[in-house]
């Protein structure tokens, strides 16, 4: 009768539930038969014959104020499904365009060109124009090339590699992104971050690194010269 964790066999539960639901039935079954038909048949009946027209009169009334009411829910729901801000009726204002982002998952899975444009892109997201890439063959070290609002150039060299930026790397963009691209802001990114030594190298020549931490609070979201100034304020 009962299974080993103590419930009730399946199919006697099953047969339990019909023998309720036949019982069940039954009653409701003779209720609807006995009482609310005769009530209907008789009772009501009898009021709507011996009334007909006070019995038009409380139909009549009796929908208009189910219209009235139907009206009343639909205005609260239109209330409710249109807010107000700043006074302002919320239909009737543009709605803000998504905010460009990126998971590192998505830039790590990118080919280099892609990662490039996706660089353009953020700094296009910043407010940065003319951000395009220039990266290829012959491109002398600048990957991204754009102007910020200030009309001073940023040239950024994009390293998507599998292991830290090291200071070879970073001396030859040094050697280029001013002379050769006119940078006044000389920045390079490294997915993986940069070895010591080239981050001594940038140090000393001014060159901007953004690194795996500052990379993910770009893409995430965060202005890029925000990034830059929380990381080199005290």
């Amino acid at each position: 009768m009962f299974d080993e964790d103590g419930s009730l066999d399946p199919f006697l539960k099953f047969l339990l539930y019909a023998v309720l639901a036949l019982g069940a039935g039954k009653m409701l079954w003779e209720w609807m038969t006995g009482t609310v038909i005769r009530w209907i048949t008789v009772d009501l009946w009898g009021a709507v014959a011996a009334h007909p027209w006070w019995t038009v009169l409380i139909v009549i009334g009796f929908l208009a104020v189910l219209f009235l009411l139907a009206r009343l829910a639909d205005t609260a729901l239109d209330l409710l499904a249109t807010p107000v801000v700043a006074g302002v009726d919320a239909t009737s204002v543009e709605p803000e365009p998504a905010l460009l982002t990126y998971r590192m998952k998505q830039l790590e899975a990118m080919s280099p060109t892609g990662f490039e444009h996706a660089c353009a892109e953020l700094l296009s997201r910043d407010g940065f124009l003319h951000a395009r890439r220039v990266g290829g063959s012959g491109d002398l070290g600048a990957d991204v090339i754009a102007t910020d609002a200030d009309g001073l150039t940023i040239v950024v060299q994009c390293k998507q590699l599998n292991r830290p930026v090291n200071s070879p790397a970073m001396q030859q963009f040094n050697g280029t992104a001013r002379p050769e691209h006119g940078a006044d802001h000389a920045v390079i990114i490294g997915l993986n971050g940069f070895t010591q030594p080239a981050l001594d190298f940038a140090s000393r020549h001014r060159l901007i690194t953004i690194g795996h931490e500052d990379l993910k609070r770009w893409a995430h979201g965060t202005h890029l010269y925000d990034v830059i100034r929380a990381r080199t304020t005290p």
